[in-house]
């Protein structure tokens, strides 16, 4: 042996044995301590729940191409729950591993010390525990950016949050593939298999008392402070009696409105705003003895009414908008918000929010392949819808809901029109339609139902149109037209307007009636922002209404679209509502 391999060889006999602390039964079969394999299948299962509802909602987003192209083999229905629940849970297995490293004293198996064989001529078997020692630290580093991403999301801090939490989502599962080749490089199948294989934990002089009681003790406690915490500090928006109440004008000037304290929710992850997909909203509540009043106001860069236009082209009408055919129109559309109201708080919208093509396997699919809002309780959640375009710059703002998965239309079984699952509008009627007809799948010209019968003076209304969807439309702009200023499409009306002439999308007829009429609001947009006032009666009557009950608690989830059709800003954490 020359002189380099005899320091070599002292050098490794220094380095703690690699055997990574397991007690084993003989040579041929390693087994592990029973402390260490529970930790270790809570830990794998809490990491692969995590994983695979992650994946899920990453294939939702909208410029998602890997995620989404593995989304047929993905889980479905009401992620978000098992989403956070099993993130939870990876935070208790990861801490309680730390305590009962410590206490059972096995901290030996993960010194890193051992790293040093990689850089000394020794046995294979040792290279491969000092790739498991890195690989153990790599997977800690990658949970705590995990954690900590996670709850910045949970608290609506979006940005580049998003992208670092999926970016070592994705490091993880690369994790998971090393980390069994580690193992096999370390012992071959044997070595994979022991965590099947429970032994008693050998004593040591390191080892303290009770080491498995200590660590589950400490990780309920870690993982119980964050629930405490969830529940303690959430937003509290009080619903006082006030005797003068506000004017529905979309300005919030009044005084009642100044000696409201306003919850500030921060929205996240939608389409459009800037780029940002974020929108801070501040909202406002007062009531009198009849009527609860509602002020929200949002970010928005741009003022957007162009619901869908048409143009005429050499080969008949066409809708101007991406996606049109599978609901999911990103670029030429109103303007939205949207306020969900229950009397529970659970995750993804009171437990509404199901992801995926199909999460009700009896039922037709999402036509936009991103998943059905709909209760598996019977209830019934109070949805208010606000569309700048459809009645919104008239005074109302649509009466919906989320309840119980409703039976396919003959046209949404055939897959011809939109099936919404348990989403749906308040008996009664709006007083808005499409001036075409369209199925769904269907891409190219289009048949109007009117034509205006003045096209100057509809045109003139419109204003400027710019074809940047991220444009803002002019103050007093007109995307729709009454009946008193259409007449039925004929092929004679038609011939005489001129190529490239754009007309709105939206007919207003009739008026709002029934239970979908129960609500009025004004909006205005200014200086990139929207104000919206509404009001309706604290106790409608309606089974698909929540009452505003004085003495009692609700919800409120609230979501900015900024000219797209379904692609909303989210926020995790309901706003407490009381009512006083």
């Amino acid at each position: 042996m020359n002189d380099l391999s005899r320091a070599g060889f002292r050098q490794y006999s220094r380095v703690p044995s690699p055997d990574l602390g397991e007690r084993t039964a003989s040579a041929k079969s390693p087994r592990t301590d029973v402390g260490t394999i529970l930790i270790h299948w809570t830990a794998s299962i809490a990491c692969i729940i995590t994983l695979v509802t992650g994946l899920r909602l990453a294939s939702d987003q909208e410029f998602s191409v890997v995620w989404r192209a593995i989304a047929p083999i993905l889980p479905q229905g009401e992620i978000w729950s098992w989403h956070i629940v099993s993130g939870l849970a990876l935070y208790f297995a990861s801490t309680a591993y730390i305590v009962y490293m410590h206490r059972s004293g096995l901290k030996r198996r993960i010194a890193l010390s051992k790293v040093q064989a990689l850089t000394m001529p020794t046995p294979a078997k040792q290279k491969w525990g000092a790739v498991n020692v890195l690989l153990h630290w790599a997977l800690y580093a990658l949970l705590a950016v995990q954690t900590v991403t996670g709850l910045l999301l949970y608290l609506g801090y979006g940005g580049w949050n998003v992208t670092i939490h999926s970016v070592t989502a994705t490091f993880v599962l690369i994790y998971l593939l090393a980390h069994v080749i580690g193992h096999y490089g370390y012992g071959g199948w044997l070595q994979i298999l022991r965590v099947f294989k429970p032994v008693p934990l050998a004593k040591t002089k390191a080892t303290r008392s009770r080491p498995l009681l200590a660590a589950t003790a400490v990780g309920t406690a870690f993982a119980g402070t964050l629930v405490a915490l969830d529940y303690t500090t959430v937003d509290t928006l009080p619903i006082r009696q006030v005797s003068e109440v506000p004017k529905l004008d979309g300005r919030m000037d009044e005084e009642v409105w100044r000696t409201v304290r306003p919850v500030t929710v921060r929205t996240m992850q939608g389409s459009g705003l800037g780029g940002s997909g974020e929108s801070m909203v501040e909202i406002r509540a007062v009531r009198d003895d009849r009527k609860v009043y509602f002020a929200f106001r949002w970010q928005d860069p741009s003022r957007s009414l162009r619901r869908v236009p048409m143009i005429k082209k050499a080969d008949r009408w066409h809708v101007i908008g991406n996606r049109v055919d599978n609901a999911d129109v990103t670029d030429f559309y109103e303007d939205k918000f949207a306020a969900l109201i229950s009397r529970q708080d659970g995750f993804g919208n009171a437990g509404s929010t199901h992801m995926g093509k199909r999460p009700l396997g009896d039922k037709p699919a999402a036509v936009n392949e991103r998943g059905l809002h709909y209760t598996t309780d019977g209830s019934f959640l109070d949805v208010w819808q606000w569309k700048a375009s459809r009645g919104g710059s008239l005074g109302y703002v649509d009466d919906q809901y989320f309840g119980p998965p409703r039976d396919a239309t003959p046209g949404e079984a055939s897959g011809k029109a939109r099936y919404q699952g348990g989403y749906w509008n308040d008996p009664g009627r709006a007083f808005y339609s499409y001036n075409y007809k369209v199925e769904v799948g269907h891409r190219g010209p289009v048949q109007l139902q009117k034509l205006p019968k003045d096209v100057a003076a509809t045109v003139a209304a419109l204003g400027k149109f710019d074809f940047n969807p991220d444009s803002s439309d002019e103050d007093g702009a007109r995307w729709w037209m009454t009946e008193a200023e259409t007449v039925p499409y004929s092929k004679e009306l038609d011939e005489k307007i001129p190529l490239g002439t754009v007309l709105p999308g939206v007919l207003i007829t009739g008026n709002y009636e029934g239970d979908r009429a129960q609500l009025r609001g004004e909006a205005k947009w200014k200086d990139g922002y929207w104000t919206l006032e509404l009001e309706r009666d604290l106790r409608t009557g309606s089974q698909y209404d929540v009452d505003f009950v004085p003495g009692e608690t609700l919800f409120m989830w609230v979501s900015a679209f900024d000219h797209n059709q379904t692609r909303h800003t989210r926020h995790m954490r309901p706003v407490k509502l009381t009512i006083r």
